[in-house]
């Protein structure tokens, strides 16, 4: 398989098993903010295998965001395929989103309550799982908009609902994990 095929310089792409369309069309929007927030995992992956402070922890997130990188390589496969099952490719199960539940509880039940907003910030890894639930949010409305044209596996939009909070949670956890303080807003200069 050759990295470039020249197919693109116009401006067009392949779906998979589907055709050509632009590279502005909602649904290669939708696939590429997927795979950007994917990278941003990557990148936490990478600074989780540098923390050496919260040994057990670190695996921990490490193996589930291994899992949640998987998840969105599926999400994206059906995303990219206007036919999935002309394409064989496997539906998106519910699962994911369960197993997200779990864990957004599981982290939760470890963190103070919430009494402000928190900005974005405190350690350098939790700035980091902000940014990837930013990415997340912008990447669910891009599927949102796809799917305002054509239908979206409703497991899919339920799965990156539910990812934007585990990101926060993991974020609000690694600052406690690292003794960072959170930043809470405050109204006013």
């Amino acid at each position: 398989m050759r990295i470039y095929t020249r197919g693109g310089d116009q401006g067009e792409t392949s779906l998979f098993r589907g055709g050509r369309v632009l590279k502005s069309a909602p649904r290669v929007e939708a696939c590429g903010s997927l795979d950007e927030l994917n990278a941003w995992l990557g990148l936490i992956r990478a600074e989780l295998a540098g923390a050496s402070r919260f040994e057990a922890e670190r695996s921990e997130w490490d193996a589930f965001l291994g899992k949640i990188q998987a998840w969105l390589f599926q999400a994206g496969a059906v995303l990219a395929a206007p036919d999935p099952e002309r394409a064989k490719v496997e539906p998106f199960p519910e699962e994911p989103t369960q197993e997200l539940e779990r864990a957004i509880d599981a982290l939760d039940s470890g963190l103070p309550p919430l009494k402000a907003f928190i900005l974005p910030g405190g350690s350098r890894l939790a700035a980091q799982v902000h940014v990837a639930r930013t990415v997340a949010r912008r990447a669910e409305r891009a599927v949102v908009a796809l799917h305002a044209e054509e239908p979206v596996p409703g497991p899919i939009l339920a799965f990156l609902n539910r990812l934007s909070d585990y990101l926060f949670v993991l974020a609000r956890t690694a600052n406690v994990a690292l003794g960072s303080d959170e930043i809470m807003w405050r109204p006013g200069p």
